[in-house]
């Protein structure tokens, strides 16, 4: 019997880049896409965490390639696309999760430094990487793009304000490309994880990770890199061509509770 549905719920084949790819939640994304059969870009700063990933890729079967990159670097980002799209013919998913913490009081004299390597990371270099590859985005009519951001784009903590503006600004970033850029074809959506055990968190304690998740998350856990990796697939679905401009908090319910 034919299905009854019409929209296709597999990436295999498409081709996806996937920045801060070496660890974290960009590891955890850059295996899932090789699983499900996508040709990965494997995007990091990191030279040695950028070939494990691409070895680990390719031993379970899948189809990757690696690029150090520091997104910092304007040239970079243009010479990265150049890269990804000789080596495998195009871009249909972009995934912009690359982003750093520099806690600083607002008084303190190391401040504007943070200020701007945070924002220039966190921000700046997903306009950048959408310029670049946008084209090869706009040329199937569906190209997908996911930027990570954070409750923190919800809310705010002391001692983060580079941090918190940086993921207010990938919210809004989202929104406003959804908006103007909808009709081509491509979708423009965000996640917002809450926490998670990655490198970012991995110097809080264990029993202060339980306390926290004990008090504020209704779930009463941390979450898993691999959990925000599967709500990033499922905004890159060909079948999720209605789902624009969307904000989708992967958080355990923090943000919800009172």
């Amino acid at each position: 019997m034919a299905r009854l549905s019409q929209l296709s719920r597999s990436i295999a084949g498409k081709v996806a880049i996937v920045t801060g790819a070496a660890s974290g939640m960009g590891r955890a994304t850059a295996h899932l896409f090789g699983d499900e059969g996508a040709r990965v870009a494997v995007v990091d700063i990191n030279p040695v965490g950028v070939s494990e990933v691409v070895k680990e890729i390719h031993e379970a079967g899948g189809d990757a390639e690696g690029w150090t990159l520091d997104v910092r670097d304007p040239s970079g980002i243009r010479d990265l696309v150049a890269d990804v799209v000789a080596h495998f013919g195009g871009i249909d998913i972009l995934i912009n999760n690359a982003g750093i913490s520099r806690p600083a009081a607002l008084d303190a004299e190391a401040y504007e430094d943070s200020w701007a390597e945070v924002l220039e990371i966190n921000l700046t270099a997903h306009v950048r990487l959408l310029r670049a590859a946008l084209a090869h985005l706009q040329a199937g009519g569906a190209g997908r793009v996911v930027n990570i951001a954070s409750t923190e784009a919800m809310g705010a903590q002391p001692f983060v304000s580079a941090y918190t503006a940086s993921k207010h600004g990938v919210v809004g970033l989202t929104r406003a490309m959804a908006v103007e850029l909808g009709r081509t074809g491509v979708t423009f959506n965000c996640v917002c994880p809450g926490p998670i055990r990655t490198g970012m968190t991995s110097g809080i304690p264990d029993a202060a990770k339980e306390k926290f998740a004990r008090r504020r998350v209704p779930l009463g856990r941390y979450g898993e890199p691999e959990e925000v990796a599967q709500a990033t697939l499922s905004l890159v679905l060909p079948a999720s061509s209605y789902i624009n401009g969307a904000v989708l908090m992967v958080d355990g319910g923090l943000s919800i509770q009172n």
